[in-house]
């Protein structure tokens, strides 16, 4: 799996099969979706800064932006949660645009 951080490598390596399991249910939710590819990614990333999970949007990040997402689409994605969520997104929105800007 390229890019994922080292919890969720070892969370794959380490729990026999629910690892798999639980990639199994991603891949179908995302292939069940109705949204592109885009907007899939977009979303979760809403989802992701709005609970903190920030070690997520690296990986999110870059995958939206190989779909075409722009860094104005990536700070709207982030800041979508705003008015619920607060600004605790301030750290996600960090994050997200220092992956956004990686090569």
């Amino acid at each position: 799996m390229k890019q994922v951080t080292n919890s969720f490598r070892l969370f794959m390596e380490e729990t026999e099969g629910t690892g798999k399991a639980y990639m199994d249910m991603v891949m179908q939710q995302a292939k069940s979706s109705s949204l592109d590819k885009k907007t899939h990614e977009l979303a979760y990333i809403a989802v992701l800064s709005a609970t903190r999970m920030t070690s997520g949007l690296n990986f999110h990040v870059k995958s939206a932006k190989e779909a075409g997402a722009t860094k104005e689409d990536i700070k709207s994605a982030v800041l979508v949660g705003l008015p619920v969520a607060g600004i605790t997104l301030a750290d996600a929105l960090e994050t997200a645009l220092q992956a956004y800007d990686e090569e």
